[in-house]
């Protein structure tokens, strides 16, 4: 029998958002996610001439980017700085976990 959570999380792996889509999800607009492609801190695929796409895992990295900078009135670089040690600490602590260590 299939373990249901791995298969939700391969399916929303290998599934794209148009712009409309993630900010929809993250509760953002598309000049704020806009603006984020243009400063290098988020990036597109262009799946499509002229369509952004966007990979289901960005919506927790956008919606992160968004607290932070509305919490603590960071900037954007910022934002994207704590979002990535964020996700560098959820790398490590499922490193240990399967390690057994955590």
């Amino acid at each position: 029998m299939t373990d249901r959570p791995d298969l939700v999380s391969a399916t929303l792996e290998d599934a794209w958002l148009t712009l409309d889509e993630l900010c929809r999800a993250a509760a953002v607009s598309p000049q704020w996610v806009t603006a984020r492609i243009d400063q290098g801190l988020l990036e597109a695929a262009d799946m499509t001439p002229g369509l952004r796409c966007f990979d289901t895992r960005w919506v927790s990295r956008v919606s992160r980017m968004r607290r932070v900078e509305l919490t603590f009135d960071a900037a954007p670089e910022l934002a994207a700085l704590v979002a990535d040690l964020e996700d560098e600490l959820a790398r490590l602590r499922a490193r240990l976990h399967r390690a057994g260590l955590g």
